[in-house]
């Protein structure tokens, strides 16, 4: 298992941006880097550089994978059939931790992967505390039942900053979830611009 040491907003600030559209990031209030010269103007990126800010945006986006973790889906994104950087959305997509958050059963991606990760929720009737587990087309995830009332779920289901996307059905009465098909990176509610085809460009150096 993994763990996130840093504040998670450092990356918001790094990058400029704010990630995951959170209304606490910092970024809406200072739209410059961090540090004494945050606000300095920045010479040309490299194509290195940009292709590495893509990575590093996309990999913190889903909160918690490790660069190896995170080789391993681009490794099985480029043996897939079809364009490399859809496979690599697809895959990230697919993981339980992100499904639950899309779901809306909790606020962020961080606390999407604590919840999976403290046995809360089943795929197909069967507790899966694991938050890399890949979610097939078809699976029903749900909370537990014993889970359904406890605050930090009522709180998230009733956010207003984002809506669940169309690639998976809702039912927040049942507190359960079935995604219908593997999304394409146009369909997945990003709030700021991914580039999986850097992405897949760094990798392949």
């Amino acid at each position: 298992m993994s763990k996130r040491i840093q504040a998670k907003h450092k990356l918001d600030r790094r990058m400029g941006q704010n990630i995951w559209g959170r209304p606490k990031s910092p970024v809406n209030r200072r739209e410059y880097g961090p540090g004494q010269h945050g606000q300095r103007r920045k010479g040309k990126m490299s194509d290195f550089g940009t292709q590495l800010r893509a990575k590093q945006k996309l990999k913190g986006y889903y909160g918690n994978i490790t660069e190896k973790q995170f080789r391993r889906y681009y490794a099985e994104a480029i043996r897939l059939r079809g364009d490399s950087g859809e496979n690599l959305i697809g895959l990230l997509e697919r993981r339980l931790d992100a499904v639950v958050y899309r779901a809306k059963f909790v606020a962020t991606p961080f606390a999407a992967r604590q919840f999976v990760n403290h046995g809360h929720i089943k795929v197909n009737g069967r507790r899966v505390n694991i938050p890399s587990y890949l979610v097939k087309p078809g699976d029903v995830i749900e909370v537990k039942e014993a889970s359904r009332q406890l605050e930090i779920v009522v709180v998230a289901s009733q956010l207003a900053e984002r809506d669940v996307p169309d690639y998976i059905e809702v039912d927040h009465q049942k507190m359960s979830a079935r995604v219908t098909r593997v999304p394409g990176l146009g369909e997945v509610p990003y709030a700021v611009q991914m580039e999986p085809n850097l992405v897949i460009e760094f990798y392949s150096r």
